[in-house]
């Protein structure tokens, strides 16, 4: 009887990983799946399509830029970008992993963002890295913090 106990738990112990698995690796297939999207949204420049990818008190962190919190300073910064003729933003996950419960989960990966240099006006491109925390909000992830970090040195005043 205790051998049977053991393997039963085994199984149990099993199918309750391979469960886990197969919802991880849904997940991360939709979070991959959602960045082609946003690099759609940002070639056409449509501000709400962009905004709607963060929750309401999501965080946005961009190189050389004050921190937007809320919808309403992400679409204004987000605007502020998109008005840029120059910008062309790129960016694609090389890791993304999901928290145990589901729920929350990141992507890490790396940009290229041409654009124009408010100073000198001439275009100017810029390179990094970035991570994107999500939460599952109503079925769907939402991004709650996004911070993008350049290779590019700052400019010397």
């Amino acid at each position: 009887m205790p051998r049977c106990f053991v393997v039963f738990c085994a199984t149990a112990l099993l199918a309750t990983a391979a469960t886990v698995l197969a919802a991880d690796s849904a997940a991360v297939k939709a979070l991959k799946e959602d960045e082609p999207q946003w690099n759609k949204d940002f070639a056409v420049r449509d501000v709400e399509k962009l905004v709607a990818h963060y929750t309401d008190d999501a965080v946005l962190m961009g190189p050389g830029s004050a921190a937007a919190t809320g919808k309403e300073a992400i679409r204004a910064a987000l605007q502020g970008m998109v008005s840029d003729p120059a910008l062309s933003l790129k960016f694609a996950a090389s890791r993304v992993d999901v928290s145990k419960s589901g729920d929350m989960a990141y992507a890490q990966g790396a940009y290229t963002l041409p654009m124009t240099d408010a100073a000198s006006k001439k275009v100017v491109s810029d390179k990094g890295s970035y991570v994107t925390v999500y939460k599952k909000v109503g079925g769907s992830w939402k991004a709650v913090q996004d911070i993008a970090s350049s290779e590019n040195p700052p400019a010397l005043k």
